[in-house]
């Protein structure tokens, strides 16, 4: 029966998609990696306006809207996480009601209101708090309040918001564009995700090296201003491709077939074993009864033994609460159950990627930021992994990746979950490696009698690179590989917001660290007089041991992701698992 469902669904695969005209989309006229190049250059322009802002909104919070320093870094934290948070949104709305491509265009016009707003406030003198000529600023400015400080969080949140779109929408849509059944297409798909990393590494570096230097010296409303520009143009850049694409239809939301299939898998296990005692106690029913549960018995049998608690949601029901629920929807459900694991996984990572945003930006900021006569700003150390990712992208698609398929003689080469496994390896080095670092620093201050000193130390701010460059690795392997599995392995009907899980990971992992700094600060200070991570001076705090902690951390997530991942079957081991199933099934009945 599921071999010919999924015979049935390979036959009409064609009538899942459709042109922007909304008719059927024919082969070799829609999709492929034309239509996928309009994404990558919309994706360029889309993270140069966000990054644009966000890298350096912190600046713009407390010089010009005066909030103090714990408010910014909570605005901008909420700011980021509630982004990235609301990519889940764009990928439901896209999968159950409108489209990637409808949701793209929705999202980006919301962010463009949003910019257009900041970039208004940022110019208007009116729109401001008053100007602060004091030394103390910080102590008797006034920060933005009232209808101001509304418009201000209006125009932060509706970016928000747009940006949650796209990024729930757009990685998803130009994967949509390749055809997944030819090897020829699930090659390029997987190529399609390495450069949209690639290509947010693109609007990155323009994001915080020419938007942050005009956003300095030239004005923030220069900056929004830039943002806006890019946003705008990205528009239509997007619907010059719309002859070209294909678009998946919605199905319906993915969450409520979740939510269905456990409410009838629970429902019907308790009225299983209601059913059982009626049985034992009532033998006038026993024929009856033995009839439901051998029709029970043939439905099981249909479906795959994993997860089997949820084969009850397609048993036969004997309680006044019904569900329309049907194998292929139990079958969709322990799909998602089984990748969560990847979710939940990444988490520790890009807790560990947070760092480079907070401590590691401190960090450098007490070393010698020169190189020759060049002084770097300390926020501008992204630089270093941004570029990094630009070069290992196209050398990990044309040189590792074809060198890999030769030596495992398989399609992939790197399977989606090696290529995440590889990330999370990378972010433990990368906290041995900072921690090393700040060992290094620390000595060096204590050696130069600069500990509870505020002047820069003899040592270069490069020290500080190697980490970046170990997190951007990381970075690459496990975003592009996550996209990809989530992608690829979630059922046909909840790619979108699947692929979101990779966006949510991040957020998560935000959230992670500040709750992770709470936490190690009330420990430590409980059993010690001063905590860990407490202070004004980075050269009193006991950084090295928090890095040695989330060393200590990502070895124990990766050693559990290795025993999940070692047990795990990909959708096409499934398929033919199955397959093989129902030929042995036809061949000793003589079908």
């Amino acid at each position: 029966m599921l071999l010919q469902d999924v015979e049935c669904q390979i036959s009409k695969s064609s009538c899942r998609y459709v042109s922007w005209r909304n008719k059927p989309a024919v082969e070799g006229q829609h999709g492929g990696i034309l239509a996928a190049s309009f994404v990558l250059v919309v994706e360029v322009l889309e993270n140069l306006a966000y990054l644009a802002n966000a890298s350096n909104l912190v600046l713009y919070l407390s010089k010009f809207m005066h909030f103090s320093p714990s408010r910014c870094s909570n605005i901008v934290s909420n700011f980021m996480g509630t982004a990235f948070v609301l990519a889940l949104l764009g990928g439901f709305l896209a999968d159950a009601f409108f489209t990637t491509y409808c949701i793209y265009l929705i999202s980006a016009t919301i962010e463009l209101t949003g910019l257009v707003i900041l970039t208004l406030q940022a110019h208007a003198r009116s729109l401001k708090p008053e100007s602060c000529l004091s030394a103390n600023r910080n102590d008797k400015c006034q920060h933005v309040e009232g209808g101001n400080e509304a418009v201000l969080f209006i125009g932060l949140y509706l970016v928000a918001l747009g940006v949650g779109g796209i990024k729930g929408s757009l990685p998803p849509h130009g994967a949509e564009q390749f055809d997944e059944e030819t090897a020829q297409g699930r090659k390029q798909r997987s190529s399609f995700f390495n450069y949209y990393v690639f290509c947010l590494a693109c609007g990155a570096l323009i994001a915080v090296t020419f938007a942050v230097w005009v956003e300095d010296n030239k004005g923030w409303q220069w900056g929004f201003g830039i943002s806006t520009m890019a946003i705008l143009i990205s528009i239509p850049i997007f619907l010059l491709g719309s002859t070209f694409y294909r678009i998946k239809l919605p199905t319906g939301s993915p969450i409520t077939t979740i939510c269905k299939v456990l409410a009838a898998a629970s429902i019907n296990t308790f009225s299983s074993n209601a059913r059982t005692a009626v049985v034992s106690t009532n033998p006038s029913s026993t024929s009856n009864s033995m009839q439901t549960i051998e029709e029970d018995n043939k439905v099981e049998n249909s479906l795959t033994e994993e997860l089997s608690f949820l084969n009850r949601a397609v048993m036969n029901k004997s309680t006044f609460i019904t569900f329309k629920v049907n194998t292929k929807q139990v079958e969709e459900v322990k799909i998602v159950l089984k990748i969560f694991p990847v979710f939940i996984s990444t988490i520790m990572l890009n807790c560990c990627l947070a760092q480079l945003s907070t401590f590691s930006v401190q960090q450098a900021a007490t070393m010698n930021t020169k190189i020759g006569s060049l002084r770097v700003p300390p926020a501008s150390l992204p630089v270093f992994p941004v570029i990094f990712i630009m070069i290992l992208a196209p050398m990990y698609d044309h040189v590792i990746i074809p060198l890999a398929r030769k030596i495992t003689k398989t399609e992939m080469g790197i399977t989606h979950l090696q290529r995440i496994g590889i990330g999370l390896f990378l972010s433990i080095m990368a906290m041995a490696v900072a921690a090393l670092v700040e060992i290094k620093r620390k000595k060096v201050a204590h050696e130069a009698a600069l500990m509870s000193s505020t002047e820069p130390l003899p040592i270069t701010f490069l020290w500080v690179s190697l980490q970046y460059l170990f997190l951007g690795s990381a970075d690459l392997f496990s975003l592009a590989g996550m996209m990809d599995f989530f992608f690829t392995e979630a059922p046909f009907s909840m790619r979108s917001l699947a692929t979101s899980l990779s966006w949510a990971s991040l957020a998560m992992g935000y959230y992670l660290s500040s709750v992770l700094v709470s936490i190690v600060n009330h420990v430590t200070g409980t059993f010690r007089h001063t905590p860990w991570l407490h202070g004004r001076n980075l050269n009193h705090y006991h950084l090295e041991r928090f890095y040695w902690l989330m060393c200590i951390l990502s070895a124990l997530n990766f050693l559990v992701y290795v025993m999940w991942s070692k047990s795990y079957k990909y959708g096409s081991q499934r398929y033919d698992e199955r397959s093989n199933d129902t030929r042995m099934l036809c061949k000793s009945t003589g079908v």
